[in-house]
């Protein structure tokens, strides 16, 4: 027995030293919360993930709309230029920025998850909207931007926003929309020449452009996709739960720097 005691010996350093080398190599790994947080791509101080890209929750299109609330603001490097929620008082909030179209299905189901998640986060979070209308296979999606750029002109965007997604059903397959659409901003009150007028404005086609111009310089093909403080959010990530740990992952790090 005494001869084996030496190696023995050896054997149980050898293991305390794994040991005390495994406890350290853990410690110096830095831990992604929740699993990994939902960006495709990394966000500093928030863990890494795997780069994906955002595959088209309806479809795919080479165009893109823009449109704004309040006072108008078409340049299209601005992250006020698209239709901002009113009423953010915080100096730094999480931006929402999504670019949808209102025929879209997927952007309809999340329409009330954003509706929850203002609910739940107040000003800590700011909403921007921008027109990413899929008119290659959306025939009324383009009409409707327009419809909600009109309502903008008379400062009933988001009203008319809410019922265009509330409704959406309603209208989608129309021949022509137009009367739905007109029917809504007697609803809201609007002055309904002007709006009439407005849904063929050519300065609404460029508001609409130039969000659709940001959008596809941002790499966006399809709808809806949503950017957290200009981190894309992945597209299995673009609901309640996902928008919840992005912008939890986004506020947290604001709470630290």
């Amino acid at each position: 027995m005494k001869r084996y005691l030496p190696f023995l010996i050896i054997l149980l350093v050898l293991v305390a030293g794994l040991g005390v080398a495994a406890m350290l190599w853990k410690r110096s790994t830095p831990a992604t919360p929740n699993g990994g947080t939902p960006f495709a791509g990394n966000v500093p101080g928030a863990g890494s993930t795997t780069s994906v890209t955002n595959p088209p929750a309806g479809s795919t299109n080479s165009n893109s709309t823009d449109r704004s609330a309040g006072s108008p603001n078409t340049n299209p490097t601005d992250p006020s230029a698209g239709a901002t929620r009113p009423n953010v008082k915080v100096s730094s909030p999480v931006v929402i920025e999504e670019f949808g179209d209102y025929q879209c299905p997927p952007c309809g189901q999340l329409y009330p998850e954003l509706k929850q998640i203002e609910k739940e986060y107040g000003d800590q979070v700011q909403i921007v909207f921008r027109h990413f209308p899929l008119i290659k296979i959306h025939k009324n999606a383009l009409i409707a931007a327009h419809a909600a750029e009109a309502a903008r002109n008379q400062r009933k965007f988001w009203e008319m926003h809410d019922l265009l997604y509330r409704n959406q059903k309603d209208w989608v397959d129309l021949a022509d929309p137009r009367p739905v659409f007109v029917s809504y901003a007697k609803q809201l009150g609007l002055t309904l020449d002007a709006f009439d007028r407005d849904l063929g404005s050519n300065l609404i086609d460029q508001k609409i452009s130039a969000d659709m111009a940001r959008g596809s310089a941002q790499g966006v093909n399809g709808t809806p996709t949503v950017f957290l403080d200009s981190h894309l959010l992945k597209y299995e990530a673009t609901n309640l739960d996902g928008l919840r740990k992005g912008i939890n992952v986004l506020l947290e790090r604001k709470a630290a720097s």
